[in-house]
C-alpha cells in the first residue's frame, strides 16, 4: 500500500518470512511505479494461501528479476518474452524446479496485465522443460523398518509416547506433517464407538479419517501420560523445555517434526534420507501391498487426484528388485 507521503508501506502478512524476504524490492519494481510496488506485494499477500508456496514463488521471482536487472532491465515493461526464455533456458535444478518458476512468473505478470501495471505477459508463450513423472522420489521404509522404527523408540517417557503417536498416526492415515502437527486435542475424537482425526488440509479443508487400531493405542497413551485431554483447543503435538524435556504449551512444527524422525531413523539404524514424508509414503505403499485401492488411498489421504496418490505406490521398487536378483552368474 502507499501512504500520504507516496512510500510503500509493506502491509502485515501471514507470513514473517515474507517480510523479511521482501525487505529489500527488486529496484525495477521500484522503478516502475508506486502501484507496481503495491500489485507486487499483494500477489503474495492475497493470491497465494499456502505459506509454504508463497515462499517458494517469492524466491523464484526475486532471482529472476534480480536476474533481468543484471541484464539491462530497468523497469518491468523491459522484459521480453526472449529474456524470459532464455532464463529458463539456462536455469540450473531439476525440471520441476525449472517449471515451478515458470509458473510463478507467468502467474505474477498475469496480475500485473489485471492491474494495468505492463500491457502484456511476456512469459505467456515461452515454454517450459519437458516434464513426465510416474513414481515419487520419497524415501519409503518397507512394513518391516517401520515397524522396527516405531518399536525402537523408547516409550519410558512423554516424549518417547508423543513421537511414536506423531509417527504412528502419519502411517496409518497417510497425513501430511503439516495436518498432524496443526492438529488441537479435540482433533482427535470418538464417533460412536470409533475414535477419528479431523486434518486440516490444504486450502482450508478439514478431512476426517477414523483412527486405525494401532495409531489409536498410541495416542491414548501419549495422552494420558501428557495428561491432555482436559486441554481440548491446545495443540496435540507439542514442544518440549530444554533438558527437562517437560512438554510445554506450544505445538510442534514441521521443522522441528524432522529433526526428531532423523534421530529416531538414526537410532533404529535407517537411511539419513527418511523425511516427514516418507511416511505419507510408507503407509500408501502397505495399504496398497494389502489389497487396498488407488481409489480409497486417494480418499483417505485428500488427494485431489488418482495420479498423485500413484506416486506414493512403491510396490514396483521390491518387483524390481526381485527381478534383478535373478541374474546369477
Amino acid at each position: 500500500m502507499i501512504d500520504t507521503d507516496g512510500q510503500l508501506v509493506i502491509p502485515p502478512t501471514p507470513s514473517g518470512d515474507l517480510v523479511a524476504l521482501f525487505s529489500g524490492l527488486p529496484a525495477m519494481i521500484a522503478a516502475t511505479s508506486p502501484k507496481a510496488a503495491e500489485r507486487f506485494l499483494e500477489f503474495f499477500t492475497v493470491t497465494i494461501r499456502n505459506p509454504n508456496t508463497r515462499r517458494a514463488y517469492a524466491r523464484q521471482v526475486m532471482q529472476f528479476l534480480t536476474w533481468c536487472e543484471g541484464r539491462g532491465a530497468a523497469q518491468l515493461s523491459d522484459v521480453r518474452p526472449m529474456m524470459v526464455a532464455a532464463y529458463v533456458e539456462k536455469m540450473p535444478g531439476e525440471p520441476q524446479t525449472v517449471k515451478q518458476a515458470l509458473s510463478a512468473i507467468r502467474m505474477l505478470f498475469d496480475w500485473l496485465v489485471i492491474g494495468q501495471v505492463v500491457p502484456t505477459n511476456p512469459a505467456s508463450s515461452v515454454r517450459g522443460p519437458s516434464y513426465s513423472i510416474k513414481k515419487g522420489k520419497t524415501p519409503v521404509l518397507s512394513r518391516e523398518d517401520a515397524r522396527a522404527l516405531l518399536d525402537s523408540i523408547d516409550t519410558a517417557h512423554v516424549v518417547g509416547l508423543r513421537d511414536r503417536a506423531l509417527i504412528a498416526l502419519m502411517i496409518y492415515s497417510f497425513a501430511r506433517v503439516g495436518a498432524v502437527t496443526g492438529m488441537n486435542v479435540a482433533d482427535y475424537y470418538q464417533n460412536g464407538k470409533r475414535w477419528w482425526i479431523r486434518l486440516s488440509e490444504k486450502g482450508g479443508k478439514f478431512h476426517e479419517v477414523p483412527v486405525h487400531h494401532t495409531a489409536e493405542e498410541y495416542l491414548d497413551a501419549y495422552l494420558d501420560a501428557a495428561s491432555l485431554r482436559s486441554e481440548p483447543k491446545t495443540p496435540l503435538f507439542r514442544t518440549t523445555r530444554g533438558r527437562s524435556r517437560q512438554l510445554t504449551t506450544n505445538g510442534l512444527q514441521e521443522r522441528e517434526a524432522l529433526a526428531m524422525i532423523k534421530r529416531r531413523a538414526a537410532v533404529a539404524g535407517l537411511p539419513a534420507t527418511i523425511c516427514n514424508h516418507t511416511f505419507r509414503a510408507t503407509g500408501i505403499t502397505a495399504y496398497l501391498e494389502s489389497g487396498g485401492t488407488v481409489e480409497k488411498a486417494q480418499a483417505i489421504a485428500a488427494h485431489e487426484s488418482p495420479r498423485t496418490t500413484k506416486l506414493y505406490d512403491r510396490r514396483s521398487d521390491q518387483i524390481s528388485l526381485d527381478e534383478i536378483e535373478r541374474i546369477v552368474l
